[in-house]
């Protein structure tokens, strides 16, 4: 027959154990959602059960009350102590949670760029072919004299080198882009100057193209900015808006402040974009068709991912939302103070 003492000491450990379980399993449904957190309450868990135990069995060996209340002062110096350490374990575990996820992000960034690098050079080598197999045809006919008219080959044949050159400034500037090796040599100049300068240069292709080119600045805009860079990015954006716009239509560029920003708008008419699509127009080399072979004119399908990085890379942002009869690139740079 067990005395009182025993079946004391034996409840006090069944309701530890009990505790303990309970604690694990909380411990448990706690770590599915945060190791972080499961780590901060489990210190707290085991203090719990083991107080309970050792009050149970203080109270079952009829201690006096000085004996029992110094147990309970050194339960309640051990509590702060597991919260202190549980704590501990909470904010380690958080930075490893945080560690492993940006190694994991970071990994697969890496994968993300070494498969548009590969996409890249993939599509820009199909599109070197086009101009190679034209020089190459003229070259052939040249050297056979069966042209009735060199002089249009020759041009030709400067047009199409020109052409890959192009392509290649453009592979070539993107790859500094995505390594972070562009330096950009920046200065106190005038937007209003870039965007007249951008609309210059594309004047001649508007001109072959039947379309309208109109705009300008609203005033002296000061940025710091590469005006090179800057003028290459812009220029990409309205080349780009002038290619997709049919003739006898209008791309129309305007620049103005806007609150600490100085921005550049251009609207084209080139009938809009699928929503799903928007997201990608940015992308390296992504046309919005499968057909990957350029027009006469046209470049790698680089352009606009230049000019995303160079914009970006000044500090600014650019998108591009559907409006009216064609797209709006909207153009936002920090203004000089």
């Amino acid at each position: 027959m067990n005395s009182p003492t025993t079946q004391t000491l034996v409840i006090a450990g069944l309701t530890a154990l009990v505790v303990g379980g309970l604690g694990l399993l909380v411990v448990v449904l706690v770590a599915r959602r945060s190791l972080a957190w499961a780590a901060g309450i489990a210190p707290v868990i085991v203090v719990s059960a083991v107080a309970i135990a050792t009050v149970a069995t203080a109270r079952a060996m009829f201690l006096s009350q000085h004996d029992f209340q110094v147990i309970l002062l050194v339960l309640a110096t051990v509590t702060p102590v597991a919260i202190g350490i549980g704590v501990l374990l909470a904010r380690r575990q958080r930075d490893w949670d945080h560690a492993a996820a940006a190694a994991a992000a970071a990994r697969e960034r890496d994968a993300e760029v070494e498969e548009t690098r590969r996409e890249m050079v993939a599509w820009v080598s199909h599109d070197l072919r086009t101009p190679l197999a034209g020089i190459r045809a003229m070259a052939e006919s040249l050297e056979d004299g069966v042209t009735a008219d060199p002089q249009r080959y020759y041009v030709g044949i400067r047009v199409e080198a020109e052409r890959m050159t192009a392509m290649v400034d453009d592979l070539l500037a993107l790859a500094r882009l995505q390594s972070g090796a562009l330096r950009l040599a920046c200065e106190r100049i005038d937007l209003a100057d870039v965007v007249s300068d951008t609309l210059a240069q594309a004047a001649p292709l508007a001109g072959r193209r039947h379309v309208r080119l109109d705009g300008g600045a609203g005033g002296p805009l000061p940025v710091d900015a590469d005006a090179r860079e800057l003028g290459r990015a812009l220029t990409n954006v309205v080349v780009n808006a002038v290619r997709l716009t049919p003739p006898d239509s209008t791309v129309v560029v305007t620049a103005d402040r806007d609150g600490a920003s100085a921005s550049v708008v251009v609207r084209d008419a080139c009938g809009g974009i699928p929503e799903g699509d928007l997201p990608r127009l940015f992308e390296p080399g992504w046309r919005g068709s499968h057909a990957r072979t350029p027009g006469s004119d046209e470049g790698a399908g680089l352009g606009l991912a230049i000019a995303k990085g160079i914009i970006e890379a000044h500090g600014g942002t650019v998108r591009v939302v559907n409006d009216g009869p064609g797209c709006r690139f909207e153009i936002a740079l920090p203004v000089a103070v």
